[in-house]
């Protein structure tokens, strides 16, 4: 009864929390507008991601309490990344680029914080026997930083049109909420209930039409906080064929970085800048509208974390 509590105290708290958030950005000017790489035509709010962040926290602070290493590497990186994001968002909402330097040594050193607080992915075990190969302390710390830091900007590539980027992370959160309660991990259970709960209200709002976006606050630390579930409930020392459930629980955004990074080495263009080559506009493009698109990609995500949660079945 916990974890629906939890559910639906955090599908309050943003769903209260959203109108208000609303108001003040319209008032302070802080919106998205539009542009020719943009496919919204009217000016829409940025704050989601502060009330995402806030109604995931509050809820696993009231049930999780403040002193657990999982709560205080998602808070303090949490904060983080929100507060650069809010930045970056500013300088959105003034027809500005922000530098990408800054975020990425950002992301960096959040990606380190998990390690610091012993959250970390700590070997592999060999699916044929019970003797697990230990990484050595760099390897180990290298291994999640990489991770933690990938799923961070993936989960910032996919929020390109209404509903995508919220929708994926309701899926993949209650995949992991189900992975961990299998994996008997309760604080992670908890955490990815609690990220389910704020998404899907938030959803209600930024399904197409959108009336508000997340921003990269929300995107970040929304990739921030699955990646650091997904080593706590199932990375940190994980069997070479367990490794495929967080891959299939989080494969739409990786599948999708995977695609547009191949298609920019090919074309020769910059890692890092920003196009219209991922896989929602390709869609888009083949003549699918935003609702048909996200559906799709919906569908993809369900059908990927349902695989997920059988290759889990089958190793119990």
């Amino acid at each position: 009864m916990n974890y629906l509590y939890a559910l639906a105290l955090s599908f309050l708290i943003v769903m209260i929390l959203v109108p208000l958030s609303r108001r003040l950005a319209i008032r302070f000017g802080f919106v998205d507008r539009p542009s020719k790489r943009k496919i919204h035509e009217k000016a829409v709010p940025l704050s989601g991601g502060v009330v995402i962040f806030v109604g995931a926290m509050t809820v696993t602070w009231l049930f999780m309490g403040g002193r657990s290493p999982l709560f205080q590497a998602l808070l303090v990186g949490g904060l983080v990344l929100v507060a650069i994001g809010l930045v970056d968002d500013g300088f959105k909402a003034k027809g500005r680029e922000f530098p990408v330097w800054p975020r990425l040594i950002a992301y960096i050193g959040v990606a380190c914080i998990p390690v610091w607080q012993g959250i970390a992915i700590q070997g592999i075990s060999s699916p044929s026997s019970s003797a697990m190969i230990l990484f050595s302390p760099f390897a180990s710390a290298l291994f999640t930083i990489l991770w933690i830091f990938a799923l961070i900007n993936m989960l910032n590539f996919i929020d390109g049109i209404d509903g995508l980027a919220s929708g994926v992370c309701v899926i993949s959160s209650l995949t992991l909420f189900v992975a961990s309660l299998l994996s008997a991990h309760a604080g992670t259970a908890l955490v990815a209930v609690a990220l389910a709960g704020s998404c899907l209200a938030f959803l209600a709002y930024n399904f197409y039409p959108a009336r508000i976006f997340m921003g990269d606050a929300g995107a970040t630390f929304l990739g921030y906080t699955l990646a650091v579930t997904a080593i706590e409930g199932t990375l940190k020392g994980a069997t070479l064929l367990s490794l495929s459930v967080p891959m299939l629980a989080l494969g739409v955004p990786i599948l999708d970085t995977i695609f547009v990074f191949s298609r920019r080495l090919i074309e020769g263009k910059g890692l890092h800048r920003a196009d219209n080559l991922h896989t929602h506009h390709s869609l888009m493009r083949w003549g699918l509208t935003q609702v048909q698109t996200v559906s799709f990609l919906y569908l993809i995500a369900a059908v990927l974390s349902l695989l997920s949660i059988v290759v889990l079945l089958a190793l119990r």
